[in-house]
């Protein structure tokens, strides 16, 4: 079970992906090497850029960097990292989670939980959840600036007091799905106005939004086109959505305590508005992802 909504679809590059055509190159920071780390990325541009963005810090601290980019969903990263054809990837709490257990629903709304639950699925496979970020790429609630002013929205329990005025809109399973509606009314008692059916995340949100044929709906936390858009995302206070906070998943055996320290870092830093800018970077700037992990490091100073 994958929390995000949008997991049906990525699950539709299992059978276009195969292992010895990924897309790989080695690079290292230095002429004496501390150790090889081969880096995997999922196959969609966050995956890429969060994959660059790791391995470009181990690579300035001197490991000898593979970065295996667009290598595929979980079921495909999954078993490469299992057999240690990779090393590392970088993972969201909730989603590996309900991976590895095999949709058990254990995946809560707080991080460092989420985490800890999903160390203890992933030890006896010698592998390693770090330390989760703030970072977040989950299913999120936007509305327009110009709707958040007029209400003074800011997170979802602002929501409640008016969303019997307003009309939402998402794709047709929002209706049903325990983290959409439902949820929405069952821990914040939001009730619509009314419900629109179009898309999950897509064009036809985005232009419903913007005519104001809706006034709330259903986004990712981390899109690219956000600020570009104008939408607010309202923070989910009460912690309805599972934490699908940035994670690296490691293997046991290249998780030294220099390799852990320094992702970890990186991990205590990056936001979420961290993301959506590099994103935006990525997919409608049409830059390089691993320019962009660079630019980011860069700016804060981990290459210093």
């Amino acid at each position: 079970m994958n929390w995000k909504l949008r997991s049906a679809w990525l699950a539709a590059a299992i059978a276009l992906v195969v292992m010895g055509t990924a897309c790989g190159s080695t690079t290292s920071g230095g002429t004496a090497s501390k150790g090889n780390i081969t880096v995997a990325g999922f196959k969609f541009s966050e995956g890429s850029v969060l994959a660059e963005l790791y391995g470009q810090a181990l690579q300035h601290a001197g490991y000898t960097v593979k970065f295996n980019l667009n290598l595929g969903t979980r079921e495909v990263v999954s078993p490469a990292i299992k057999t240690g054809q990779v090393d590392l990837y970088i993972g969201y709490a909730a989603t590996d989670l309900e991976f590895y257990n095999s949709g058990a629903g254990e995946a809560t709304g707080f991080a460092q939980d989420t985490a800890n639950k999903l160390n203890v699925h992933l030890n006896p496979l010698g592998l390693e959840a770090l330390t989760p970020s703030p970072a977040q790429d989950q299913n999120a609630f936007a509305v327009t600036k110009a709707t958040a002013q007029k209400y003074n929205l800011k997170t979802l329990s602002d929501l409640a007091a008016v969303s019997n005025q307003l009309v939402m809109g998402a794709g047709p399973e929002c209706q049903t799905r325990p983290f959409c509606l439902p949820g929405l009314q069952r821990v914040y008692g939001i009730k619509f106005k009314s419900f629109k059916t179009l898309d999950t995340d897509g064009p036809l949100t985005r232009a419903a939004l913007a005519k104001g044929d809706i006034q709330v709906g259903l986004v990712f936390s981390s899109d690219g086109d956000l600020n570009a858009k104008g939408l607010v995302v309202l923070q989910d206070d009460k912690h309805l959505e599972a934490a699908d906070n940035v994670v690296p998943i490691m293997r046991q055996a290249a998780a030294t305590d220099e390799v852990k320290t320094l992702l970890n870092n990186i991990d205590a830093k990056l936001t979420t508005a961290d993301l959506v800018t590099m994103n935006s970077q990525v997919s409608i700037q049409h830059q390089d992802p691993d320019a962009v992990a660079v630019a980011y490091l860069q700016q804060h100073n981990y290459f210093s």
